[in-house]
């Protein structure tokens, strides 16, 4: 069983989250290529070479993925606009197909009560500003300025919140330093201009969009616990550099406009020139911050060279993904960010949720890890509520079953089951607890 709708504050707010590349198809409505599409048709960089061409074909069938989200009681459908789709080349030429459709969609959530939350990118760079440098291009900052600003100009005045990027750990760390997702890099020198470039672009769109009169902005970083392997001093000393370089940077940028010396140890000899002089755009003010969180990590030192440590394999029950499900990382990121950096800004816990295999019988969809992970976390966020935190709604993620990235369409995380052979949708049980929750049935 989850948590009541009645066990919150009346103010509380729950939604369900999917990003743009993942569910709409891609191969519709005059949408550019992105870096997605170059990165999954190089072989061994994603499973069995899939891409999101299709996905869920959400850009035809949004209108009845809106009723799911309403008819399971959510407040907020927090969703992606996907930067190639309104601007196939990254700059210049608006593709008034693709705008039309965000501009479909968000009077679709209006008008079965959603709040729109918005997010401009989740990941889906357009190739050609890809072959320009990408995220290692400084100018990248203005380009996605003058992105935010068709954005803004379009659906501004109906949109309830909005952020300028998902994760930026992702964005960068994940994608230029580890490879593992597009544009596939492991360079260091890529992954300190990465790192932050998607930071002052961050700050100019939220300078645009609050100069276009915009509302209720804020950000949303991804968190990891890290968790010590053993109890030796080069265990501790590993784990803090994991910290820094993964749940430190950005909102320490973000907040103290400063970076973690832990990582500056190495970044330095490698970042932008002058970039100590972007942290007044970096800082810009926030009107709430969101985290995703969705596991914790083991971290071993390791004789490599910065920043020298390993993940091991940890004791805890572990979702499909092979991560370990610890509720108590959720309390502590809320707790730490309150204490350490936001202070009373409102916190919203904006991805929260696993994969776990699905059990199909007699027309039902059992997914009870699923519930059973939801029910512990939430439980971990009421708990820092009850200290005082002032956490002011919960995203599950995600809606529907999609395009897990690198991992193709292998790893299910939605509350709706998604045949892709057929399309189609249908709730699974973790979909039908939230109803009951949510006081919808």
């Amino acid at each position: 069983m989850l948590p009541k709708r009645t066990d919150f504050p009346n103010d509380f707010l729950f939604g369900t989250a999917t990003s743009a590349y993942q569910i709409e198809g891609h191969a519709f409505g005059g949408a550019g290529p992105s870096h997605w599409d170059t990165f999954a048709a190089t072989p061994g960089n994603v499973v069995r070479a899939e891409n999101g061409a299709t996905a869920c074909d959400h850009y035809h069938r949004w209108e009845e993925d809106l009723d799911l989200i309403a008819a399971a009681g959510f407040d907020c459908y927090r969703f992606s606009t996907s930067w190639a789709r309104v601007m196939p080349e990254g700059r210049g030429a608006v593709n008034a197909e693709g705008l039309d459709f965000y501009d479909r969609l968000v009077d679709g959530m209006l008008e079965r009560g959603l709040k729109p939350a918005l997010t401009l990118y989740h990941w889906e760079l357009p190739a050609a500003l890809s072959d320009k440098g990408g995220w290692r291009n400084r100018d990248i900052a203005f380009w996605f300025a003058d992105f935010a600003q068709v954005i803004a100009d379009r659906l501004g005045d109906r949109i309830w919140s909005a952020a300028p990027i998902n994760e930026p750990w992702c964005v960068s760390w994940l994608s230029h330093f580890e490879g593992h997702h597009a544009p596939g890099l492991r360079d260091i020198r890529a992954t300190a201009h990465a790192m932050h470039h998607v930071l002052l672009a961050h700050g100019q769109a939220i300078r645009v969009m609050r100069d276009h009169g915009m509302k209720n902005l804020g950000a949303v970083c991804n968190f990891e616990a890290s968790l010590p392997a053993d109890d030796s001093p080069e265990a501790q000393a590993a784990t803090a550099r994991h910290d820094a370089y993964y749940n430190r940077f950005f909102v320490e940028g973000m907040f103290k406009r400063r970076y973690p010396e832990e990582v500056m140890v190495a970044f330095a000899p490698h970042m932008p020139a002058n970039w100590e002089d972007d942290f007044a755009v970096i800082g810009e003010r926030l009107d709430w911050f969101g985290l995703n969180y969705y596991t914790c990590k083991r971290i071993a030192p390791a004789e490599d060279p910065w920043p020298a440590l390993r993940e091991i394999e940890g004791p805890l029950p572990k979702t499909a993904m092979g991560w370990e499900v610890y509720p108590e990382g959720l309390h502590h990121f809320l707790t730490r960010l309150a204490r350490d950096y936001t202070g009373d800004l409102p916190l919203y816990v904006t991805e929260n949720g696993m994969a776990s295999p699905d059990v199909i019988a007699g027309g039902k969809v059992e997914d009870p890890q699923r519930i059973a992970y939801y029910r512990d976390h939430l439980a971990a966020m009421r708990r820092a509520m009850a200290e005082g935190v002032p956490v002011k709604g919960y995203f599950c993620w995600s809606l529907m079953d999609n395009y897990e990235w690198a991992l193709g369409y292998e790893k299910r995380f939605g509350l709706v089951h998604v045949d892709f052979e057929t399309l189609q949708r249908t709730p699974k049980a973790s979909y039908l607890a939230w109803q009951d929750a949510l006081g919808s049935r």
